[in-house]
């Protein structure tokens, strides 16, 4: 760059940086420099022409290690080494807990701290000096903090000129500045680096694009196995004598020649090498039992080579943040990525005291864990894989399968004889096997904590960066292993189980910290520690070996374990059938009221993604999805045999769980959400007057509730943390390389086929990012009987969405008195001269009755939808169906949202969306210009508010006189799909010929049903 054009060098030694005026001078010191030698202004000047902030933020700082993180080995800890036997001595903790600092503890007021106990700190708006940022922090995060800018400077301004509705203030000194691979700062508008060229050809190892083609076809797509393999191979060469491989072994051969894919497998071998022996009661004296004899394999990836994959690959370019920020809309603070949170902003505070560190980028490290069980095959066929993830990528990102999220290893779930299952030495080898395994794996990650690190990213320019360890998915008995807490204890707080978990109204729990464990394990016996503080002090977390990092504040929230399989089906759906059969007269009585409930339920009318009941929900294994599809049919079907309150507990639990689901939480939801939160406290105790659960008594699931709202500020929405994602992992992870072996030493045919499989998507990647193949367009229109599954691949984001016509036509263009047979002709032109005359004035009747009429059987609408299943855009697609017989049953119409008349685009039930029927959806030209329509029959709403325990609005048809009354809509004012329940007086029983393809026409009153999805949830208010 030169000097005619960044005129202004940076006055500070050792940065490099040029701009073009003195405005963007002052800009760069304000936002990379600190002011450690400036006069600071009076407080007066300091305080001119700024706006008025609210306290939005809220979040704890991170706790201070007192064990020596820099010891590389400890006495009876695990050490590891590739492929060879270590030792591991009993009766050790690790880092010694009487080596640490002495320390002391007085109470804490309450009264002085936020949620959770823990100091809070505020949020700011993008106009915001120093001193007021360091004025709004409470002392303990205030203390000792040097000021980041000049008291009289802005530590961001507005981009935008007027001032946008969207404003975001970035971390001032992680702000991931692009440098060249030596470490240099780049100048301004400086490009990155040219590719290195490839030294082979761009379909390298194959020959051709077919031949790649072909390869991805019979290995990914579909799985051929090698005999088909080689039989498919001869009959090419014998037609055109010549095939694009010989043989299975040629193929594969290529594949796993392929430049690209997965970083390689290494593994660890551990021993237990104690002096302990046991008593057998088969034999005299004691003997060593065969698990002290065991080798343990612990099979891994490098994990820094994985984190540098993540951030070099460039399909996340576009969907990646560089550094911690807080986010405002409209001034309310909100939480999305998981970038946005309080923990990465305070993590970046603490690295950002090394001067070293400034400009670098902050990359937190996810990891999650899961055990998981293959469906078919003999021993011991349970795995237990460790998965990784970075928090720059974005959280709708890392949910799609996309490889945001990379399995780097499995961990060993030791196994034993039953009569040593419980001893007490085999239980700690168990934990600490855990823990050093764990330890062992990260371990290449910890030097590039402290110190930063070059690396590549996926916009092609090299930023140094540091590492941190971040959130870790887990369920709750693992998140108990994880954390050494005993079982019904809260893993991030000090509530009591035998208080219920939770504190009295009104009072935080206190929190659990690193310095708290630390002086407990040191005054007090292991018998105390596990009793009266649920701590198992003989073994040391992994996370005491890493700087910066607390277990307890990193066991992230789990949506899937805690509220969906947890709290919902095995705690609230358990106890109301308990209460069914602790109030019906009878066992019989009782049973026929849950078949009642079943048959209500499996009433519920089809909607794209619904999960149908047909039999009940008698059935042997639950799996989360469903759960959720219950959650979605389940709440209307209890009316009349349980009182309002267990309504309004069911109530209050879904609308907690849909608002944490949102893909934005702001500071309205986070009140929302606490509402929630206090009704369903204050509902569910109609369980324990009536004897079902035990005053006092929360599991532990249940009692992670209360944490949710100080969770989603430290990690943004929770989506993007849930072990859904995990779980999702399992099947390209685990169960499908198994189904691939021969099921003899399984594992280690998983660990081979896992390194090709993923090859040919990493060389299609890289083809596509050349441009040499084509990206799969939108699947084909179908009407017909398909799967009735919502679809994601949508092309450009549309915030106001779209309906379309089905391209699959049931009728093109027949004349309008052809469809008498399923409407009145005089009554179906006269709605349609009602429509033409509303759009053109005056119509005269007779052009009516002269227009070609196509019909079809279904649209498709499309609309903005990041919280539920949907592109990764946040795009989602549903089809509308409209159709005389459904699957060869009934007939199927569907319900729709409709705008208002007048032309308003309304987005709520509130601010004006109705409900309306379609009868037919059909299309016809007129004076040149083609209309896209649709005949519906009107619905309204019962009553002026929504049902007051169930929180949905009721709707009934509209009727003229005696007369259904119907009118023709313009396709754009459907908004989307809504989905009707119907409405159950008490002592109603359903009758057994009724269906779901029926219930719409035999029922007169019907809930609008707002937790069908967590779009509806939002826009059926």
């Amino acid at each position: 760059m030169n000097a005619e054009v960044f005129s202004f060098s940076c006055p500070f030694v050792g940065c490099e940086k040029w701009v073009k005026s003195k405005r963007g001078l002052k800009q760069h010191i304000n936002r990379i420099h600190t002011a450690r030698n400036r006069e600071p202004p009076s407080e007066q000047e300091s305080d001119t022409n700024l706006n008025e902030i609210e306290d939005e933020g809220l979040g704890n700082c991170a706790a201070h290690w007192s064990y020596d993180n820099d010891s590389e080995s400890e006495p009876g800890s695990m050490n590891f080494q590739a492929e060879d036997a270590v030792s591991f001595v009993p009766g050790s903790l690790g880092p010694s807990h009487h080596g640490s600092p002495e320390m002391s503890f007085s109470p804490v007021g309450f009264e002085e701290l936020g949620n959770e106990g823990m100091p809070s700190t505020y949020g700011f708006n993008l106009i915001l000096t120093t001193k007021q940022y360091q004025d709004r922090l409470s002392p303990y995060a205030r203390a000792d903090r040097t000021p980041m800018t000049s008291a009289d400077t802005p530590l961001a301004e507005v981009e935008d000129e007027p001032p946008s509705r969207l404003e975001r203030v970035h971390h001032p000194f992680l702000t991931g500045t692009p440098c060249d691979a030596g470490g240099r700062f780049l100048l301004p508008n400086e490009s990155p680096p040219e590719p290195v060229k490839r030294q082979h050809h761009d379909w390298f190892p194959f020959t051709d694009k077919s031949q790649f083609e072909t390869a991805e076809f019979l290995y990914s797509s579909e799985e051929m196995s090698a005999g088909k393999i080689d039989k498919l191979m001869s009959l090419w060469a014998a037609r055109d004598g010549e095939s694009p491989f010989v043989n299975h072994k040629h193929l594969y051969a290529t594949i796993d020649a392929i430049p690209y894919g997965e970083v390689r497998w290494k593994s660890a071998t551990i021993t237990y090498k104690g002096g302990l022996n046991m008593p057998d009661p088969e034999s005299e004296g004691p003997t060593r039992p065969t698990w002290m004899e065991a080798e343990y394999p612990v099979h891994y990836r490098d994990p820094l080579a994985v984190v540098e994959k993540l951030i070099g690959n460039p399909d996340f370019a576009e969907e990646f943040d560089l550094s911690p920020y807080h986010e405002y809309f409209d001034s309310k603070h909100r939480f999305r990525h998981f970038m946005s949170g309080d923990w990465a902003w305070r993590q970046a505070d603490e690295i950002s005291k090394d001067p070293c560190t400034h400009n670098a980028m902050f990359v937190p490290i996810i990891l999650g864990s899961d055990k998981t069980t293959v469906s078919v095959g003999t021993g011991d066929n349970s795995y237990w894989p460790i998965y990784l993830s970075i928090g720059n990528i974005h959280n709708n990102t890392r949910r799609s399968r996309r490889g945001g999220v990379v399995l780097i290893g499995f961990l060993h779930d030791v196994k034993t004889d039953a009569q040593y299952r419980n001893t007490v030495a085999f239980r700690k080898f168990k934990r600490q096997l855990l823990h050093s395994s764990i330890r062992h794996i990260l371990s290449s990650l910890k030097p590039a904590m402290t110190i930063p690190r070059v690396v590549k990213c996926g916009d092609g320019h090299f930023r140094k960066v540091i590492l941190g360890l971040g959130p870790y998915i887990a369920d709750y008995p693992e998140q108990c292993a994880l954390a050494c807490i005993v079982q019904n204890w809260c893993t991030r707080c000090l509530a009591l189980p035998s208080l219920g978990l939770n504190a009295p109204q009104g009072q935080p729990t206190i929190p659990r910290t690193v310095e708290h464990t630390v002086a407990l394990v040191k005054y007090f016996e292991l018998g105390t520690l596990w009793e009266e503080y649920g701590l198992i002090g003989d073994v040391v977390p992994f996370t005491e070996y890493f700087p910066r990092a607390s277990i307890y504040e990193n066991l992230s929230p789990d949506i899937l374990h805690q509220l969906i399989k947890g709290t919902f089906k095995d705690h609230l759906v358990d106890w109301t059938e308990k209460y069914i059969y602790s109030n019906a007269d009878s066992p019989r009585q009782a049973k026929t009221i849950l078949d009642d409930i079943d048959h209500r339920i499996a009433i519920a009318p089809p909607f794209t993604g619904l999960r149908n009941f047909p039999t009940g929900r008698e059935f042997n294994q639950w799996t989360g999805d469903d759960s959720k599809a219950l959650m979605k049919v389940y709440l209307p079907a209890l009316s009349g045999y349980v009182p309002s309150e267990i309504i309004r507990t069911f109530r209050a639990f879904l609308e907690f769980c849909y608002i944490v689901r949102r893909e934005v939480i702001d500071t309205d939801a986070l009140e929302d959400l606490r509402d929630a939160l206090y009704r369903f406290h204050k509902y569910r105790e109609v369980f324990v007057t009536a004897g079902i659960r035990r005053e006092n008594s929360t599991p532990p699931r249940q009692h992670a509730m209360d944490h949710y709202p100080f969770l989603i500020r430290a990690f943004g929405a929770p989506n993007g943390l849930c072990s859904s994602i995990t779980e999702s992992k399992h099947i390209a992870a685990v169960k499908e390389p198994y189904r691939r072996s021969n099921r003899h030493k399984a594992l280690d045919q998983i660990l081979q086929k896992l390194g090709m499989l993923n090859k040919p998507s990493q060389q299609s990647d890289q083809q596509k990012g050349n441009n040499m193949l084509q990206q799969r367009g939108e699947e084909g229109d179908s009407d017909g009987e398909e799967n009735d599954v919502p679809q994601t691949h949508i092309g450009t984001r549309s915030m106001s969405g779209r309906v379309t016509l089905a391209k699959r036509t049931s009728a093109y263009k027949v004349p309008l008195a052809s469809i008498a047979t399923k409407f009145s002709r005089e009554k179906f032109s006269q709605h349609l001269h009602s429509y033409l005359t509303n759009h053109y004035g005056d119509v005269p009747l007779d052009q009516c009755m002269r227009l070609q009429i196509t019909t079809f059987p279904s649209v498709v609408a499309t609309f903005y939808a990041p919280s539920d299943v949907s592109c990764f855009d946040g795009m989602k697609k549903e089809r509308i169906r409209s159709l005389d017989s459904w699957r060869g049953g009934s007939r199927r119409l569907d319900t729709v949202f409709i705008m208002d008349c007048q032309g308003a685009r309304a987005e709520t039930i509130s601010s004006g969306l109705s409900i309306a029927r379609v009868h037919c959806f059909f299309s016809f030209s007129f004076r040149g210009r083609e209309h896209a329509c649709a005949l519906i029959r009107k619905y309204q709403y019962t009553k002026a508010h929504p049902d007051e325990d169930t929180g949905m609005w009721m709707v009934c048809p509209c009727f003229r006189g005696a007369h259904p009354e119907f009118c023709i809509v313009s396709l754009s004012s459907i908004y989307r799909a809504a989905h009707l329940l119907p409405y159950f007086e008490d002592g109603f029983t359903v009758p057994r010929a009724s269906s779901s393809t029926t219930s719409l026409d035999a029922f007169a009153t019907f809930y609008v049903n707002k937790y069908i999805d967590h779009h509806a949830f939002e826009i059926a208010q």
